[in-house]
């Protein structure tokens, strides 16, 4: 056992070359950084006060790429150009081809667009007591008393009889109305809420959105006037009926934009900054990064937030098909052998959120590997609940590879997990990406409110984050 006493000097020595120290990111930077923070946010407040669901979101990532010389899919010759691919209107990819041959594998980072909401039913439209409201199913998880009694905004699409696709975009303009969800009055509301358990004061059949309250003007024995008068107002405005609403896909979104938070405007709150905050970050790495080593992949996937199944979501065959293509881009057979040796070959980012430590709810936290706001991007080996079930679990040796590549390029960073063992968990689209053979972890930036309509992010980490994908693009 050493028995020799350390000098303070060499302690001091000792303690700098062998402990991990963690200091907050705005220490970290010079001014020029903080300037490109600050712009870094301004950029991310402005997409997410646009990007409000999964369609609009890969509408406003194809016009961004397209400016910056991206082009769709088909457009380009061999894998000379960066291109675009969608499926459904609700999933993209963004690929830059690499210097290096696909068989060295690819450079995959991937986020989702989808976020917690409540969705428009097939027969949403009813009258009581002279009130038209919209039935709704809430989608994700949400605290369903976060949506009561504030501003509310309709987006989607319709699709009529004739085949038209209508977009609605509703409450958002400063000329429009908005919706919302009545919530009880504190007088009426002892044993109905107040006595019953959260999970339970709070049914989904009542989440019902207040649409109008007019009745149309006709004859006295008119029935459900208020209703008819809505769907005349829908059909003059959007040319829709009452069945077209069967084909359609509308959800409801907190309404306004997002917007900086703190006397000091070290935030950004926001509704959708889990995930559409991390699927901006991979934007911009793959728009800035001109000529990576290898083959740079964005990947925009819907439907996390419901387990991602459907064929938009994580789960789907549309990573493959994209790498056949590429394939047949490169002169080479696309064969399955050759798709699984790139597959196996490839590195991979899940870039989705955490949450950030909360001082009011330490209870839930594990101070010592939760992620501290404003500390940098987070990079979380493992998520899952309760054991790690349905955790992917991040190899010693990627992370290993991750920390020198940030490292080198200067990344502030933190390691963490999401809350204490037994309290919960949670989990992303990286188990679903690994089961393709590639190596994966999952790295975002820590949130306050997550999964509210109006979570938030500081702008510091949100910058690192960026950084951070940046790099692992850049990273040989």
């Amino acid at each position: 056992m050493p028995n020799e006493r350390l000098s303070k000097s060499d302690c001091k020595k000792l303690a700098k070359d062998l402990l991990r120290t963690g200091k907050p990111v705005w220490e970290s930077l010079g001014p020029k950084e903080r300037e490109e923070c600050a712009s870094y946010a301004d950029a991310c407040r402005a997409f997410l006060s646009e990007a409000k669901t999964e369609r609009e979101a890969v509408s406003i990532i194809e016009e961004i790429a397209e400016k910056a010389g991206f082009v769709r899919s088909g457009e380009s010759s061999g894998r000379t150009r960066p291109e675009i691919r969608t499926f459904r209107g609700k999933l993209a990819a963004l690929v830059r081809p690499g210097r290096k041959p696909l068989s060295n594998g690819l450079r995959i980072i991937a986020s989702h667009i989808d976020a917690p909401r409540l969705d428009l039913k097939q027969n949403p439209l009813y009258e009581d007591f002279s009130l038209a409201y919209l039935k709704t199913h809430y989608y994700g998880g949400i605290k369903k008393y976060h949506w009561l009694s504030r501003p509310l905004a309709l987006h989607g699409v319709v699709l009529t009889e004739g085949g038209e696709k209508v977009s609605i975009c509703f409450g958002e303009d400063p000329s429009d109305p908005v919706l919302v969800i009545n919530d009880l009055l504190p007088h009426l509301a002892h044993k109905v809420q107040g006595e019953k358990k959260l999970s339970d004061a709070f049914p989904a059949e009542k989440l019902n959105v207040l649409a109008g309250g007019l009745p149309l003007l006709g004859p006295e024995d008119l029935k459900e006037a208020v209703k008819l008068g809505i769907l005349r107002l829908l059909r003059d405005r959007y040319g829709i009926v009452e069945e077209d609403l069967v084909s359609a896909e509308i959800e409801i979104v907190p309404a306004g934009s997002a917007r900086d938070v703190g006397f000091d405007r070290a935030f950004l709150g926001a509704y959708g900054h889990d995930d559409r905050t991390c699927a901006f970050a991979s934007l911009r790495a793959i728009l800035d990064i001109k000529d990576p080593p290898l083959t740079a992949v964005a990947l925009f996937l819907d439907k996390e937030e419901i387990g991602s199944d459907g064929n938009t979501g994580a789960k789907s065959r549309f990573l493959e098909h994209l790498i056949y293509e590429l394939m047949k881009g490169e002169g080479r057979p696309a064969d399955p052998h050759a798709l699984l040796s790139i597959l196996f070959a490839s590195k991979a980012i899940s870039a989705d959120v955490t949450a950030g430590i909360d001082p009011d709810y330490l209870d839930v936290h594990e101070i010592r590997n939760d992620a501290r706001m404003g500390y940098g991007i987070c990079l979380t080996k493992y998520t899952g609940s309760r054991g790690k079930a349905a955790a992917n679990d991040a190899h010693a040796e990627y992370m290993g590879w991750i920390r020198r590549i940030w490292n080198r390029a200067g990344v502030v960073w933190q390691a963490g997990e999401l809350g204490k063992v037994d309290e919960g968990g949670g989990g992303t689209v990286a188990k679903y990406l690994a089961y393709h053979g590639l190596d994966i972890v999952d790295a975002g930036p820590p949130l306050l409110g997550m999964h509210s309509p109006f979570e938030i992010a500081h702008k510091a980490d949100l910058y690192m984050t960026y950084r951070a994908y940046a790099s692992f693009y850049s990273a040989d």
